[in-house]
């Protein structure tokens, strides 16, 4: 993996705009029971949740598998309905839009998907894929479409004969540099990327992070990265936003965060991180029990049935996201 870009680092830094701001966003699944179906509780996938990315960083997303992630990816683009909170892109407010404003402002928001295979149609040819979102959205004759789209694979690094073939002929890393094409197509401001490399070989995942360092320098592009990986993390983002059970309980640039993280569940998932050094042995956090039900999460902070640290105030109120240093925000009374 190649070091991130000083220049893309002194890029976003220099500019004080920011692309996407998320204020207080709250996404709520509804449970049904009975036998006439009412609603009788929430699944409480994202509860909550405040920040902001600014225009040519990206913003690394992680926690374990569950705690929402996916969920706010998905109502940031608005695949989902917000059950409260704000979502302003670009400046506009996008929170409740839809129809023919909503379909605009897709033009500006892509998003990379985990699983490439599922994600694409296998009754279309690649070139039909990558072409669909310019024919939806521009008038372009039949050669000029082409061309774009031979444009967008060589860009990706996949030959001019990908254009004629179907997702199946491909391996697992061609087929997400297809979706990368894609959401590359219309050119947008923002891509989230959702678990992007996971289904990929460890000798594949590599040149797919990389390929997207180099596009977003290329197109000016803005990233929301999520995943699970902390060390693919880190090669990616600027900033890093730790998730437990909907909660976004840390936020922070990425060397701060791994330098010295501050809430306990952050510190636990930063000791997970193998060494390739063994003569270098650190202790390894092991957290206890079971991650709550977020049908039924437990008052309070969030993590304390888990935290070593716990005190009697955690299990009474639920801590805020406060900055206790400077661009370093953290969910825990300890501070």
């Amino acid at each position: 993996m190649r070091p991130t870009s000083v220049h893309n680092q002194e890029a976003f830094s220099s500019q004080s705009e920011t692309l996407l701001q998320i204020q207080n966003l709250k996404t709520y699944y509804p449970v049904k029971g009975g036998f006439f179906k009412r609603t009788v509780g929430h699944v409480k996938a994202v509860d909550n949740i405040s920040f902001e990315i600014k225009k040519g960083e990206t913003l690394g997303l992680v926690g374990e598998s569950g705690c929402g992630k996916s969920t706010a990816g998905r109502t940031i683009l608005r695949l989902l309905k917000p059950t409260e909170g704000s979502i302003l892109f670009d400046g506009k407010d996008i929170t409740k839009i839809s129809g023919k404003h909503l379909r605009e402002i897709r033009q500006d928001m892509q998003m990379v998907f985990q699983d490439p295979y599922a994600s694409l149609n296998p009754m279309q040819m690649v070139g039909d894929i990558i072409a669909e979102p310019i024919y939806n959205f521009h008038k372009k004759s039949k050669s000029e479409l082409k061309n774009e789209v031979m444009d967008l694979l060589e860009k990706v690094g996949l030959p001019p004969d990908a254009y004629y073939k179907y997702a199946h002929e491909f391996s697992g890393g061609q087929r997400q540099r297809i979706g990368i094409a894609r959401a590359l197509a219309l050119r947008p401001k923002l891509i989230i990327a959702d678990e992007p490399v996971s289904a990929l070989d460890v000798s594949v995942q590599s040149q797919v992070l990389n390929l997207l360092k180099d596009l977003q320098e290329e197109f000016d592009l803005t990233f929301l990265f999520i995943a699970h990986d902390l060390s693919v993390v880190k090669h990616m983002s600027d900033r890093i936003g730790v998730m437990y059970l909907g909660n976004m309980v840390e936020i922070s640039d990425k060397n701060s965060l791994y330098a010295e993280p501050l809430h306990p569940y952050t510190q636990a998932l930063i000791s997970a991180i193998p060494n390739p050094d063994p003569r270098h042995k650190k202790e390894r956090i092991i957290l206890t029990g079971d991650v709550p039900s977020p049908i039924n999460p437990p008052a309070g902070c969030p993590f304390h049935p888990r935290c070593p640290m716990a005190m009697e105030e955690c299990s009474k109120s639920k801590p805020t996201l406060k900055e206790v240093k400077p661009s370093h925000r953290v969910a825990c009374h300890l501070y």
